[in-house]
């Protein structure tokens, strides 16, 4: 299909980006081919802060997504954006009261547990506030803990809940829980606490799309 073709889709993203690999898991469950516009975050004091960067994303931030000339920015509007474009197969289930559910989980993740060890709050913390790396490491725990701990008590008891966060077939809820999990980890935070939420992580890791949008599978992995 003409709206497929690669070179129509650009995907400006850095590869440990959380927000990042959310949308490279949702292209990758919607079967969309994409072309990798690598955007370092600590290079040259930032690639997000260059003059070209910021002409396509005033906020400095990834990801943007370039489709057939538009330019998306913010990676939950992305999702929603390839949910309603390229609505086969669903990232959403069908039902209205499913498909808030469904949303609620996403923006626990994207709005309550992300933004608080997003790169940059955390140069801000060591930077101009002067913490330590030690107490940098207790803000992320602190926060990821109460996030994470709120949602694994509300999938534990959903009776909504599948082999995913919503039924056996993977959501946008989904492609936010694996990249918050892949964050935790980085922070040596002990998930053991969350069994509901590594069991589906380890499902969602069982396939390939999950798999490919890894930021160590990403061409500009360090």
């Amino acid at each position: 299909m003409e709206e497929n073709r690669k070179d129509e889709r650009v995907l400006h993203n850095y590869f440990r980006s959380s927000s990042s690999y959310r949308v490279r898991i949702a292209l990758n469950l919607k079967g969309l081919p994409f072309e990798y516009a690598a955007v370092h975050l600590n290079r040259n004091g930032g690639e997000q802060f260059q003059t070209e960067f910021k002409t396509l994303n005033p906020q400095g931030l990834v990801p943007v997504l370039r489709d057939q000339g538009l330019n998306v920015s913010q990676s939950l509007a992305i999702l929603e954006y390839l949910e309603e474009k390229y609505p086969h197969p669903p990232l959403l289930p069908q039902a209205i009261e499913d498909r808030a559910y469904v949303r609620q989980l996403a923006l626990a993740i994207a709005c309550e547990i992300h933004p608080i060890s997003n790169l940059r709050v955390l140069k801000f913390l060591t930077g101009t506030l002067g913490l330590s790396e030690e107490s940098k490491g207790m803000w992320v725990k602190h926060w990821t803990e109460i996030g994470l701990s709120a949602l694994e008590s509300e999938l534990a008891h959903s009776t909504k809940r599948g082999r995913y966060c919503f039924g056996d077939v993977p959501t946008i809820a989904d492609c936010c829980l694996v990249p918050q999990l892949f964050n935790a980890r980085r922070f040596a935070i002990d998930l053991s606490q969350y069994p509901t939420l590594t069991t589906i992580d380890a499902a969602c890791q069982e396939l390939s799309e999950f798999q490919r949008a890894h930021p160590q599978c990403q061409p500009d992995s360090e």
